[in-house]
């Protein structure tokens, strides 16, 4: 790898550090409407990073004007996302639709093996399927997961979820030449899509000091920089290590809530530590008994 691509791959990982807080900081918003947060968290990735370019670097708010396939793809992948998986954990049971929904690593591992000049090896599919078990241990509990078919539409949506958030992120290496300022742009979109959503199916509710704290937080952090982050890094990094590296997201998001008191630690955290730890190192070459190449 490259110093160019590690340090991409890096920036991606910085990402993954960011979405990592999303469960602390989505429970600190508990009670705000699904798509009114949605709006509120765009709306400040995207109102925030325009209004700093236009302070500060004004010359590179040209960088908005991109041809129509990388705005379509960028929103797509933002708001497309996050819409899917409302919709899912409203209309199939959370574990089940979070568990479905995070296949995403696992898909951009696979996808990204399409990619010309791209060579997907035996390493990287055990590793992500390694953090995908981790993962499972981790949103189970170390129970077992029973699919019903009363719910079969929010497992749809969830599988949607899922293969948005890969195909947006294995697509966008195609657009390797629009500046990752672009993406302001795209949160902007995203957050008037999701305003309409929310005028549509939800009724407004008055956030208080904490709820905008949370706000505040998510908008800068995991509904904000992380996608900058993230679009630098599928770009220009190793995007199937960067699949693999994903699982460490619900691991640590899991770790930081237990240090806050906010959920317990037990055997099938340690476990689920263990599985998405090896699979990190299996994927990245560090552990070689498992490469057959």
């Amino acid at each position: 790898m490259s110093q160019s691509s590690a340090s991409a791959t890096a920036a991606g990982f910085v990402a993954i550090a960011l979405w990592a807080l999303l469960a602390l900081f989505t429970t600190g918003a508990s009670g705000v409407p699904r798509f009114q947060l949605l709006a509120l968290t765009l709306g400040l990735a995207g109102g925030g990073s325009l209004l700093t370019l236009a302070l500060f670097a004004p010359q590179r708010l040209r960088n908005l004007r991109q041809p129509l396939p990388p705005w379509l793809l960028g929103t797509f992948g933002i708001f497309g996302y996050h819409g899917f998986y409302y919709v899912a954990l409203e209309r199939a049971p959370p574990v089940d639709a979070s568990l479905i929904a995070f296949l995403w690593p696992l898909l951009i591992v696979l996808l990204a093996g399409m990619l010309p000049g791209a060579r997907l090896l035996p390493r990287h599919v055990i590793g992500a399927l390694l953090g995908l078990l981790g993962a499972g241990v981790l949103v189970t509990r170390g129970g077992s997961l029973q699919l019903d078919a009363a719910y079969i539409d929010g497992y749809f949506a969830a599988a949607a979820c899922a293969l948005t958030w890969s195909s947006y992120s294995v697509l966008n290496r195609r657009f390797g030449s629009v500046p990752t300022e672009a993406v302001a742009g795209f949160c902007a979109v995203g957050a008037v899509m999701a305003l309409a959503c929310h005028m549509l199916f939800e009724t407004w509710v008055t956030p208080d000091a904490m709820q905008w704290l949370a706000i505040l937080g998510l908008g800068v952090g995991p509904v904000g920089a992380a996608f900058f982050f993230w679009d630098y890094g599928t770009k220009h990094g190793n995007i199937s290590l960067l699949g693999v590296l994903a699982y460490f997201a619900p691991l640590i998001s899991t770790l930081l809530l237990i240090a806050f008191g906010l959920a317990p630690l037990t055997p099938a955290v340690a476990i689920a530590c263990g599985l998405i730890v090896v699979g990190g190192l299996v994927a990245s070459g560090v552990i070689r008994s498992f490469r057959p190449s």
